[in-house]
């Protein structure tokens, strides 16, 4: 892992609506996936061309305490926030390990991700290599599912959701497939959960267009991953299919996460400012790339005042 400073060539366009961006999708390290940057370049870079808050992410452990500590220690007037996974790690879908994240100052609780029964078997399949392997061999995990065999919600992960409304936070499905993701938002819902989302539906979770419509229809944001728009190792998907995705859901309920950070990727400010030229030539006004990269993550995971 090194750090380095972004090189690419911004337009005036990124350079001017960059300032004030929220990305809540930052893999940044150390981590036991390879990584181009760590915690603390990736909030200098954010900080130099003025994004507003980034969120660091990591699948295999919490990161409330490093966001912590940078803000109390950098002089940058872009906040860090952190959020915890539930994987193995932190002993799967473990409601203690999210009380304690919570009252720590975790802003976003993810269901399994890496660790779910779906993206196991998603990625030793048509996904294999669209999702970084760890750098050292771990232990063999069984996947995880937020379900039993008869769809019905896990006790663990309703004890989770209360939690979660408790402390007024935010949560996702991770990557568990679409089908269990209904019952989880529900569920949330119905719980009193109000900061809901989901990440990349159409990529791991196997959603489709009219799901992703049905999904804000129940108050579910959706966030879309930088890194499958544009050139990187995860590019997966076209203009048209962003687009698309964008319509389903409404640009009231779109927000960007770069989900970069990795070897051989732009970096998260790279991905912002390349995915708000993509959306310029999507044919999107400054007023909606702002509502897209900006103020709808920041109105959605709060705090920031």
């Amino acid at each position: 892992m090194t750090s380095e400073t972004p090189t690419a060539p911004f337009s005036d366009r990124a350079r001017r609506l960059l300032r004030g961006a929220v990305d809540l999708h930052i893999h940044s390290g150390p981590s036991l996936h390879p990584r181009k940057i760590d915690h603390v370049e990736a909030l200098r870079q954010a900080d130099a061309v003025g994004m507003r808050a980034i969120l660091l992410k990591d699948h295999y452990y919490p990161t409330m305490p490093v966001a912590t500590l940078l803000n109390d220690n950098m002089q940058t007037s872009t906040r860090a926030l952190g959020a915890i996974v539930m994987n193995h790690p932190l002993g799967g879908l473990n409601p203690s390990a999210v009380d304690y994240a919570l009252k720590q100052g975790a802003r976003i609780v993810w269901m399994p991700t890496a660790h779910a029964r779906n993206h196991i078997e998603k990625t030793s399949g048509d996904l294999k290599g669209k999702f970084p392997e760890n750098r050292k061999k771990t232990l063999d995990q069984e996947g995880l599912t937020l379900t039993d065999a008869n769809g019905v919600l896990r006790d663990e992960v309703r004890q989770i959701l209360d939690l979660v409304a408790e402390a007024d936070a935010c949560v996702s499905a991770g990557h568990h497939h679409i089908d269990e993701a209904w019952t989880f938002y529900e569920e949330a819902k119905a719980r009193g959960v109000t900061r809901m989302f989901l990440n990349h539906p159409t990529y791991v979770n196997a959603g489709s267009f009219a799901d992703v419509t049905r999904l804000t229809e129940m108050g579910v944001k959706i966030e879309h991953s930088i890194c499958m728009f544009i050139p990187s190792t995860f590019s997966m998907f076209d203009g048209e299919h962003l687009k698309t995705a964008i319509d389903a859901a409404g640009v009231g309920n779109t927000f960007f996460g770069s989900d970069l950070g990795q070897n051989g990727n732009p970096t998260p400010v790279e991905g912002f400012a390349q995915i708000i030229d993509m959306l310029a030539e999507l044919g999107y006004s400054d007023a909606e790339i702002i509502q897209m990269t900006a103020t709808n993550a920041a109105d959605f995971v709060g705090g920031l005042d």
